[in-house]
């Protein structure tokens, strides 16, 4: 048993002691961090206009003729994106726009990785907080409207906030997801915690270590992002009351 002791702890001061590599775990936790809280941000207001676009498109009627237009333009645009992100894999969009949109331009890797991961994550939330929108009943919105709300305050004042409640957990989970994403941004050489993780197996030749500390340590922060949601989901519960 001592022999076994002996042996994991030289393991760990060759894995994270040696040349200070630790750091590299945690400088890479930061940014991981740092781009799952960006493009969770950007993720989160593409999806409420495509969301809103969309059940506008859905639930308005009687418009006319050149809002309906603009609005028929609007949700075919929308329509067009929910597609295209969704029925392509993230990392290839990670790489279409580090590699060809922004292939000519000087840009830092975290802002290509922001907006890669937050347009992917908008398409997600559109569809989630499309969902809560339509399960509000109508009566909600002809009950604003009645009360002199325009269509945008009674979506801003009255829809929005309730259907923002019912989806929560699902918001909470495209968080989650989006974390774990980040994971790929090794591919245009950005070192988060996954690639600090593999550049230390690549260097030491031992990939036990490394690799069941990079898991933990996601694992860590999905435990406690699931913490945060389940504590909010409670107070908003409780204000209802």
């Amino acid at each position: 048993m001592e022999a076994f002791w002996n042996t994991l702890q030289n393991s760990f001061e060759r894995v994270f002691i040696v040349d200070d590599r630790w750091t590299l775990l945690a400088r890479g936790l930061g940014l991981t961090l740092l781009i799952t809280l960006l493009a969770a941000l950007l993720g989160l207001v593409l999806g409420f206009l495509i969301a809103i676009v969309r059940s506008t498109y859905d639930k308005v009627t009687g418009l006319k003729p050149v809002p309906r237009v603009a609005l028929n333009i609007l949700n075919g645009i929308a329509k067009l994106y929910l597609t295209v992100i969704r029925g392509t894999p993230v990392v290839v969009q990670l790489m279409i726009i580090y590699f060809v949109v922004f292939g000519a331009v000087n840009i830092s890797k975290v802002v290509v990785a922001v907006i890669a991961f937050g347009v992917n994550s908008g398409a997600y939330v559109a569809e989630i907080v499309r969902s809560g929108i339509m399960s509000i009943e109508r009566g909600q919105m002809e009950a604003g409207r009645s009360l002199g709300f325009s269509y945008a305050q009674t979506m801003m004042r009255i829809i929005l906030p309730q259907a923002f409640k019912n989806v929560l957990p699902s918001l909470g989970n495209e968080i989650i997801v989006l974390l774990k994403e980040t994971s790929i941004s090794g591919y245009i050489a950005l070192e988060d915690l996954a690639k600090g993780g593999d550049i230390i197996r690549s260097v030491t030749y031992m990939a036990f270590m490394p690799l069941i500390v990079v898991a933990l340590i996601y694992l860590i922060v999905v435990i406690f992002l699931s913490h945060l949601v389940t504590r909010l989901e409670r107070r908003l519960r409780a204000s209802d009351h």
